[in-house]
């Protein structure tokens, strides 16, 4: 199915609407409490998701991490995302099974970084909308967004690519910056396992 533009959700549907929401609140309490005793990051740091080998590591984190930011362009563009591809995918799949979807994403992205990543700590919700991107991508290819700075209009699957070949090159390069790269891709290759499952299983019960 080809479309030549794409107009987002005007509303963002419960699931994706209570996310953001709860996102905003974590923020806001990471902004309050990160000062807290005279420790810089105090809430933030009992959020984040540390490596394995660090001895810091709490299952409790595989959580908490996908709720927390580092900034308020970090949280601004994870809800931005969250919302244009979330709101989608919840019409189409049902609240119950697109928020199984967003926190397994979540989960198999920390779990990526977790074990992948030596000595480090990761927050925020970029994983699990990674999935959301690569979801949106199998389902809907031809969707064409446009992406500034980008002059023309890109198809989803292009988007995807694009996204996927900046994390394995910020990954592997050693110019990733302070960004959890694998823990994008883990979420993106979650989304579109899933995805393609959940296809083909809903083929077979149509038929």
């Amino acid at each position: 199915m080809a479309y030549n533009r794409f107009r987002p959700s005007q509303t963002a549907t419960p699931v994706v609407l209570n996310l953001i929401i709860i996102n905003a609140i974590v923020f806001v309490a990471q902004l309050v409490f990160d000062k807290t005793g005279g420790q810089t990051a105090w809430l933030t740091n009992k959020l984040a998701l540390y490596s394995y080998d660090t001895g810091l590591f709490k299952p409790y984190q595989l959580v908490t991490h996908m709720f927390a930011h580092g900034g308020f362009f970090h949280i601004l563009f994870n809800m931005y995302a969250l919302w244009l591809f979330g709101a989608v995918l919840e019409k189409t799949w049902g609240p119950k099974r697109f928020l199984i979807f967003y926190l397994v994403c979540g989960l198999a992205a920390g779990v990526t970084e977790m074990f992948l990543v030596s000595g480090g700590a990761a927050i925020g919700a970029s994983g699990a909308v990674m999935g959301l991107l690569a979801a949106f991508a199998y389902t809907f290819p031809n969707v064409q967004f446009y992406i500034l700075p980008i002059p023309f209009p890109i198809k989803a699957k292009y988007l995807a690519m694009i996204y996927a070949a900046i994390d394995i090159f910020g990954q592997f390069s050693g110019y990733g910056g302070n960004i959890a790269h694998f823990a994008h891709l883990g979420g993106l290759a979650t989304g579109l396992i899933l995805a393609i499952i959940w296809n083909k299983t809903d083929r077979k019960n149509r038929y």
